[in-house]
Formats: C-alpha cells, sequence, structure tokens
C-alpha cells in the first residue's frame, strides 16, 4: 500500500524548491592518518563474513542513484516513532531546500508483504530509507546484485553488509570514544543494570579496554527493579572494608594524647570510610531514573564523585541528568546539545510536540541522500566515497562516516555541569 501521510496523495510527489539543492560538507576525518588508522575496528563487524559486493561485474552498478526513495514503513513499527520519522522527513526537505528528490512512503502488513514489494521495485539505483525494525531487515542483502541500496535503522550490527547500511545509536562507538580519552593508567570499576542494554555495555567494555592504556579494576551488576542496588554498590567499593579500616585508624589515635593525634581524630569522626579507592573511574551503565537513583546512592555509600569521576554512556545525553547533584563533573561521549539545538526548536515550533533524539539519524540521512541523487552519483561512486577512510559527512548531530556499513560518529567528551553539559576535549 502506498501511502503519503503528510501529503494525503498516493502519486510520487516531486519535492522541487526554486533554491538550491542542499551541499553536504565532506570533511577530513581527523581521526585518520595515511598510514594507519586510529579507531579501532568494530569486533561486532568482523562477525559478518559474506562477500562483499564486486562493483566492477555487474552492469547495475553504473546506474545513477534514483531521485525516487522508496520510504519503508511496516505496521507492526512504534506508530509514534513512524509519524516523527514522516515529519523529520518533511522538514529535512524544507529546511535543507531540497530538490528533484521524491520520497514514496510504503506502508507493508509483513514481511511476506515487504518481499513482494522488493521482488517488484528493485530496480538499479533504488534507494530504499528503512526498514526501521530488525525483523524486515533480514535478508535485505539478497537484493544487492540488483544495484539497489537499503538504510536501516535496525540495532543488530550483523545485518550491517553489502548494500545494507545501518543507521542507530551504537554503543561501540560510545564506549570505545571515552576509552580512547581516559588517562593512561586509569583503572575502571563498572556497575550496570541486569538487562539488554547493560549486558550488551558489559561485553563491549571487555573488547574495548583490551586495546586501551585503562584496566578493569571491578565489576558489579544489579536488577532491573534496584532491589540489590545498596548490596552491588558496597561491593564495588568494598564499603565494609573501608569502614572496618577507618573505625580501627580511629581506635588507635583515640588512644594517644598529642595534639596532632587528637586533630586527625576530630578530622577522620566526619567520615565513614577512608578513601582509599582500588579505582579511579566509575562506569555507571544506566539511563532513565534508575540512573538518577544508582549515582546518589554511590556517593551515599562513599564512592564520593569528588574523587572518583563518574562515566555514563550516550544514554546520557539528556537534560534531566544535568542538574543531579552527583552526576556534576562526570563525563560522557556525545554532541553539544547547540550542535542539534535548530533542528530541536524548529520541530517543536512547527509540530508542537518534541523531538526524539533518534530522530536526528533520518534527518542527516536525508541530507546525505539529496546530495548523492543531485550530484548524479551512480552506486560505484556511492561505494567508492563511503568506503574513504578520510572523509566524514557534516551532520546535525555530529560529523559521521561508515565504518564496514555501519554509521560511525565523531564523538567529543562532554562533562555535565549547573544543568549543561559542555565539550571538554
Amino acid at each position: 500500500m502506498c501511502l503519503f501521510i503528510f501529503l494525503f496523495s498516493c502519486a510520487p510527489v516531486n519535492y522541487a524548491t526554486k533554491e538550491e539543492a542542499i551541499k553536504v560538507n565532506i570533511i577530513e576525518n581527523p581521526k585518520v592518518d595515511n598510514q594507519n588508522i586510529t579507531k579501532t575496528e568494530n569486533n561486532y563487524s568482523n562477525q559478518n563474513q559474506t562477500k562483499k559486493i564486486n562493483t566492477n561485474n555487474s552492469k547495475n552498478f553504473d546506474d545513477v542513484l534514483s531521485g525516487d526513495i522508496n520510504v519503508l514503513i511496516s505496521k507492526k513499527d512504534d506508530l509514534k516513532i513512524v509519524n516523527q520519522f514522516l515529519k523529520v522527513i518533511e522538514l529535512a526537505i524544507y529546511t535543507k531546500k531540497i530538490k528533484d528528490v521524491s520520497f514514496n512512503i510504503q506502508v507493508y502488513e509483513d514481511n511476506t508483504s515487504l518481499t513482494k514489494y522488493l521482488d517488484s521495485n528493485s530496480k538499479p539505483g533504488t534507494i530504499f530509507f528503512g526498514p526501521i525494525n530488525t525483523d524486515d531487515s533480514l535478508g535485505l542483502n539478497e537484493y544487492c546484485d540488483d544495484g539497489v541500496l537499503f538504510f536501516s535503522f535496525s540495532s543488530k550490527k550483523i545485518l550491517a553488509n553489502d548494500c545494507v547500511f545501518l543507521l542507530n545509536f551504537f554503543p561501540y562507538n560510545e564506549i570505545e570514544t571515552i576509552f580512547d580519552y581516559l588517562p593512561e593508567n586509569s583503572k575502571v570499576a563498572i556497575v550496570y543494570p541486569e538487562n539488554s542494554y547493560g549486558y550488551k555495555i558489559n561485553e563491549i567494555i571487555d573488547s574495548v579496554s583490551q586495546k586501551s592504556n585503562s584496566v578493569i579494576i571491578n565489576r558489579t551488576s544489579y536488577k532491573e527493579n534496584l532491589e540489590n542496588i545498596r548490596g552491588a554498590i558496597k561491593e564495588l567499593g568494598k564499603y565494609e572494608l573501608r569502614k572496618f579500616e577507618l573505625n580501627r585508624q580511629k581506635k588507635l589515635l583515640a588512644l594517644k594524647k598529642d595534639e596532632n593525634s587528637k586533630q586527625r581524630l576530630k578530622k577522620l569522626e566526619r567520615f565513614t570510610t577512608t578513601n582509599d579507592y582500588d579505582f579511579t573511574h566509575v562506569l555507571i551503565a544506566d539511563y532513565g531514573i534508575r540512573l538518577l537513583q544508582v549515582a546518589p546512592l554511590l556517593a551515599y555509600y562513599d564512592i564520593d564523585p569528588n574523587i572518583v569521576r563518574f562515566i555514563g554512556t550516550g544514554a546520557w545525553d539528556d537534560e534531566a541528568f544535568f542538574r543531579e547533584p552527583t552526576l556534576q563533573n562526570s563525563i560522557f561521549p556525545g554532541v553539544e546539545y547547540k550542535k542539534r539545538q535548530k533542528l530541536i526548536d524548529d520541530y517543536a515550533a512547527i509540530y508542537n510536540e518534541d523531538l526524539m533524539r533518534i530522530s536526528t539519524l533520518p534527518y542527516d540521512l536525508v541530507g546525505l541522500l539529496s546530495y548523492l541523487i543531485n550530484n548524479n552519483y551512480n552506486l560505484k561512486e556511492f561505494y567508492k566515497l563511503v568506503n574513504s577512510k578520510n572523509l566524514m559527512f557534516d551532520g546535525v548531530d555530529g560529523n559521521f562516516y561508515f565504518k564496514k556499513n555501519l554509521i560511525e560518529r565523531d564523538l567529543k567528551i562532554l562533562q555535565i555541569n549547573s544543568g549543561r553539559a559542555l565539550q571538554i576535549n
């Protein structure tokens, strides 16, 4: 079924304007030199052993990319995400002054109807915007020899191969950025929830830390409902042991009568435990309401954020966390809010709702695709462009590039301070 959500038409519509087409800024990748790529290879991508397309052996790859982009929407997709993605496409067309590009919305019932549609519409140079979900992104590379491109929003990295490109916020990119930034010989402790996100971060850290100059000292997990969080934090920080040691020092000082001992004892009375931590940093692999509970508990059990630096993931990029006292001076990987401020403001003013963070992805994708189409790229030229290790695209949510068909962003280190998160590197 063909549908134009925001134009109420099933016919392909050309969004041409009198303005010039968008010019995507292509910039040099500062993380790459001529001899060696400084960013490590993504270990998850290495699971993909499928053959790469040989663009020299098929005339299909000489075809110029089509200006008719097919947006694939499943009736099973989250309606809120679908509606916002379509609005973001519309907004991108307007703000980027895009011409000669059409977005044909294809709504399908299930994977069978999607397959039937792809069988009939996979012509050389065709671009598919989607699918949004992982299930419908399985097996897309079967169409690659037809000379098509898929830009899926699935988070399952192994699906990125051949003509299938994935756009999402991938934690590996974030954790790698953090460990690249940490001072040499940093000692890191990890606290994470027992859910899919926590397990994934824990798994990624094992891989990344082995290639870094930091060492993992300790780690602990807690149940999603936080029922065992206090015990987990006590164990992580060796709370009882440090409390015992402090009390031992207090008893020894109490037996002494000299003035220095009395002053030392008076000072120690203000503390619950000693501050001789095994680690220099604590990575909290959580977000949402749990983060606002876990961080204060770390401080409550004497893991002092003024001595031990708290670290987060990209999921911390939310103003709701920026005024929490125990998160002040904490760091996490991301891009400063001001980079996407105009898009957020424009979207709220036009559609009277907040822009979801994930919606920056389709916005940047529209800009990239319009650039390729308006500059008459064929498939061979496209693959050469995205496989270049020295180039990045200037996006609203940070400079980005593709590595083994996965989007990666040139993330910075942000530090929380008084309601804001500002870049410090």
